[in-house]
């Protein structure tokens, strides 16, 4: 972790709040754990720091007072307030730096009154999601333990729809190690698992599989062999988009002109039983499958662990977000309609759980807390040449800044 910041404004102390997450359904997940907390207060000279009581975060507030630090009712006199999820419209402070996922940038409509709540009342508004370095890569995330609880969901619901093993779900689990204690009891048969994405939720979810002694085939070979194992292989854009013009792949132009693409899964979907859907995908890119490509005699997929979560998006069958306490659900291509878990061989069944880490709370916040402290902290409070904060800042004096005035349009729900 980083020490001897060189703050803006040494003279002037900067009071941290850590937020009790107010949004229903509850999250647990906290973006500053306990001992980084302490951490923070004792390298940051010029930084006080409280937390607010809350009964259900993953870390009590006793683990809190026993770092040393201060217990509050309210953070009415902090300076910057670090949350996880959106903070409820009526709980939020003006005149406060708000750091937590606002879920605006996309211009999400069940969003458009927190955006113009946050505008009216002053408040300068950081994004975790827009939090990038100059190459544009994300510098804080909870990708990781999406990917982890993703697949460990995946290989859950496997067992449970083919009866062939009891495993305990991620959340009913103390921590990841727990979790880990599971591994044992997992006997799969010869299936082929497909995974599609190459960033940090995609590694997340291979780190199950190799952790259940999976092995990791190439593409080429995933298609055309078969194995005395199970074995799974991981796809990047490449692997499954073509250029509609037979031209050859170019990344660049793939992101920025998706729509000279059409997908090329099918013929993983032809072999694999099991889809870890971790890839990020763009409304303009191709669709993973179609339904009608799911209702064909040899399309095998029959479950689908959606990561993304992306409803209605690139694969078919999530036409809803799961929950935690019902994790899937089955679909049947034929009618495009949901039906109750695992109850025909001609379904798929579908994982869409839209926040896995809150299974597994309290690695997903040490995690977060780390880059928060590592990579966050020292551009907000000392010096950031790279323009970080400022780059993040969705809103600020009441307006939306020049990185993100093409929200202004949505904000005044004209769009």
């Amino acid at each position: 972790m980083r020490r001897n910041i060189i703050f803006k404004n040494p003279l002037q102390m900067t009071k941290i709040g850590i937020l009790k997450e107010g949004k229903i359904p509850i999250d647990r997940r906290v973006a500053i754990i306990p001992s980084q907390a302490k951490f923070i207060k004792e390298n940051f000279s010029a930084v006080d720091l409280a937390c607010q009581h809350s009964d259900i975060r993953c870390f009590s507030d006793e683990d809190y007072a026993n770092e040393g630090i201060e217990l509050v009712t309210q953070v009415d006199d902090c300076d910057v307030i670090f949350g996880v999820k959106e903070v409820p419209l009526g709980q939020l402070i003006p005149n406060k730096t708000y750091f937590f996922f606002s879920h605006t940038i996309k211009k999400q409509e069940y969003n458009r009154e927190l955006l113009n709540e946050v505008l009216d009342k002053n408040i300068r508004l950081i994004d975790y999601e827009t939090l990038t370095d100059i190459n544009g890569q994300r510098i804080i995330a909870f990708g990781r333990y999406a990917g982890i609880v993703g697949a460990y969901n995946g290989i859950w619901s496997f067992g449970k729809r083919y009866n062939l093993f009891n495993i305990r779900r991620a959340h009913e689990c103390f921590d990841l190690e727990d979790m880990k204690t599971e591994y044992s009891k997992v006997k799969l048969p010869n299936i082929k698992i497909v995974i599609t994405g190459g960033g940090r939720v995609a590694k997340g979810a291979m780190e199950v599989l190799l952790g259940l002694n999976i092995r990791k085939v190439t593409p080429e070979r995933f298609v055309n062999e078969d194995f005395q194992e199970p074995v799974f292989t991981q796809l990047n854009s490449r692997d499954y988009n073509k250029h509609k013009d037979g031209k050859n792949f170019e990344r660049t132009e793939f992101f920025e002109q998706p729509e000279h693409f059409e997908s090329d899964f099918y013929q993983y979907a032809k072999c694999a039983d099991l889809l870890v859907a971790c890839a990020y995908w763009h409304p303009s890119a191709p669709v993973l499958f179609t339904r009608e490509e799911a209702t064909h005699r040899d399309f095998k997929i029959n479950i689908v662990a959606d990561v993304t979560c992306d409803i209605e998006g690139s694969i078919p069958s999530t036409i809803r977000p799961a929950t935690i306490d019902e994790p899937v659900f089955d679909y049947d291509p034929t009618t495009g309609k949901e039906l109750p878990p695992f109850s025909d061989e001609g379904n798929i069944t579908v994982m869409s759980v839209d926040n896995l880490p809150c299974e597994l709370p309290r690695n997903a916040s040490e995690d977060f807390g780390k880059e928060l402290v590592n990579n966050v902290l020292p551009c907000l409070l000392g010096e950031d040449p790279d323009k970080i904060i400022e780059r993040a800042t969705i809103a600020q004096s009441g307006k939306l800044t020049a990185y993100y005035t093409y929200l202004q349009d949505y904000a005044d729900g004209k769009e």
